[in-house]
């Protein structure tokens, strides 16, 4: 990989469209650092990742004060990969879901590192299916439910015209996505 100065790489979207498998797998191709809002918000709640934690909407770990401690978290371990390392490059995944949490990404790093957005997305057919095969996984660290999944699409704030963002259908194979990934944001 051809290492861009200061790229920071953030997969969003809603639960269940594939961001965090193709944020994982994209970092590990390129050995790089990922951080995922679950995995996060769980260490900060000292629990283990695959701790199942049904909560109804925006409560215990899901509050808006403990996802904004989540997400602040995830800026804070980018920053830190940019103070040591004058060319890192770092992968944030979380759902960003509204446009006050993206516009705070670019506020942040503006001038001073390269960001990207992908946003992923799939028909509501497979995300049901996904979420069907997590809630019998014991490995699965989201606990993202359908219920959960119906809350979030009313609050999800779409990509607006004057953002750029790479737009990713996750129904492909996982091969693919990652090439187009890799030739969009590499290029």
């Amino acid at each position: 990989m051809r290492r861009p100065e200061k790229l920071l790489l953030v997969f969003f979207g809603m639960i269940a469209t594939g961001k965090s498998y193709l944020a994982s797998h994209w970092a590990k191709q390129y050995k790089l650092p990922c951080y995922n809002s679950d995995r996060i918000r769980k260490k900060l709640a000292g629990m283990r990742p695959e701790t199942g934690q049904q909560e109804d909407v925006d409560q215990g770990i899901y509050t808006p004060e403990f996802s904004r401690l989540t997400y602040d978290t995830l800026i804070d371990h980018a920053e830190k990969h940019f103070r040591e390392d004058p060319q890192a490059v770092v992968v944030l995944d979380g759902s960003y879901q509204s446009l006050a949490e993206r516009e705070l990404l670019r506020k942040t790093f503006s001038g001073r590192v390269r960001l990207e957005f992908v946003h992923c997305f799939c028909s509501e057919d497979v995300i049901k299916e996904r979420l069907q095969k997590r809630a019998v996984d014991p490995d699965a660290v989201s606990d993202g439910t359908w219920e959960i999944y119906q809350a979030q699409k009313k609050r999800f704030q779409p990509v607006s015209a004057q953002e750029e963002v790479m737009e990713i259908n996750t129904d492909a194979p996982v091969a693919e996505l990652l090439q187009k990934v890799s030739d969009t944001i590499l290029a």
